[in-house]
């Protein structure tokens, strides 16, 4: 059962992030870690760029892209930048004298820094609190040289240095290019699930008990099976827009599975055979995929929210607003979470739940 949920909820999430992934690159967005699993412990290897492996929790994964922080630029960061490249390594007292400002601004700009891929934060051997710039990975199509970490870097001028950083993050993209690198994961969830479809009706086919009692093997044309895949998805958007009818929440939460439901119901799909298995993982996908769609913020249809917020009314949501709308959506989400783990632990575990 173990074995059945992390293959399930793993790859599903896997591929989700994905197209985050694939999206954020092809926009020249910088993704500094790519992996399977949880964050913790990992191991893997670097390729331009991005650390690609796995965590020593293989539950999900994660994609690291750059620059999604929505609040203001601090000022100062092209000089601290500016400081931390010119040196190498530096300490945070020095990096505030070479950018003119106080120790605390400087702190400020290096946690956008950070969250940029454009500097590496103390370590816990550092006896001080010592950023280093980023190792840098040979790259003989582009001419990158490579160089090691802490080494200082030449750069014309402090703004150019500055360009060149903001325009990998994901903040300095266009709404267009925003939306895209936001949905992506839920496109290619739905995708799967269509992909999924075809192969269980059209390629593997399925065994139907027909009237007399006897059992064919069947396949459908593979329009039939995307027709099929997209009554689904229009059947589980029908059920989430059911959280939010006060006549219809209660039912549809008692119809929901946490992950120990998914857990028990993979491993019973999962010994019923591939087709069976491939099936209901299409199944879980299109629910993750929509589910992610939901305009509440920390999921990825709130961040397409206030995106489209900032588009339509030119003027960005106070960070403020965003923390506090976040906040509610997770203890909601949690709350859902709470509710649907007991339904599952009564109906799985002691088999007292209708």
């Amino acid at each position: 059962m173990l074995l059945s949920a992390i293959i399930t909820i793993g790859v599903l999430i896997f591929i989700h992030e994905g197209g985050h992934f694939l999206a954020a690159r092809a926009f020249g967005v910088r993704v500094t870690e790519f992996m399977l699993g949880l964050p913790g412990p990992r191991i893997g290897f670097v390729k331009n760029g991005t650390k690609f492996g796995i965590t020593c929790i293989p539950l999900g994964g994660y994609a690291r892209v750059c620059g999604m922080t929505m609040g203001d630029i601090p000022p100062h960061t092209p000089e601290v930048l500016a400081s931390v490249y010119a040196r190498g390594e530096v300490v945070v007292e020095q990096i505030a004298l070479d950018a003119g400002c106080t120790v605390d601004e400087a702190y400020f700009c290096l946690e956008e820094l950070e969250d940029w891929g454009s500097v590496i934060p103390p370590k816990k051997t550092d006896e001080h609190n010592t950023y280093r710039t980023p190792e840098v990975y040979a790259n003989k199509k582009k001419g990158v040289e490579p160089a090691k970490e802490g080494t200082p870097r030449d750069f014309d001028s402090i703004q150019s240095l500055y360009d060149l950083e903001f325009n990998q993050q994901y903040r300095s993209k266009k709404f267009w290019q925003k939306s895209i690198i936001l949905l992506a994961g839920i496109a290619v969830n739905l995708l799967f699930a269509i992909l999924a479809f075809v192969v269980v009706y059209s390629v593997l086919g399925m065994d139907v008990t027909l009237q007399d009692g006897t059992v064919k093997h069947l396949t459908v044309d593979p329009l039939t099976a995307v027709g099929a895949g997209f009554k689904y998805i229009a059947l589980t958007v029908q059920a989430i827009i059911g959280l939010f009818n006060p006549a219809t929440t209660a039912a549809t939460v008692s119809n929901s599975t946490s992950i120990v439901g998914i857990a028990v119901l993979s491993a019973n799909y999962f010994a019923q055979g591939f087709s069976e298995a491939l099936l209901f993982m299409a199944m879980i996908s299109a629910s993750l995929g929509l589910m992610n769609l939901i305009p509440i913020p920390p999921l990825d249809g709130g961040h397409f929210l206030v995106e489209l917020i900032q588009k339509i009314s030119g003027k960005k949501v106070p960070e403020r607003v965003i923390n506090a709308v976040a906040a509610t959506g997770v203890f909601l989400l949690l709350c859902l979470f709470v509710v649907t783990l007991n339904q599952d632990i009564q109906r799985f575990i002691f088999g007292n739940w209708s």
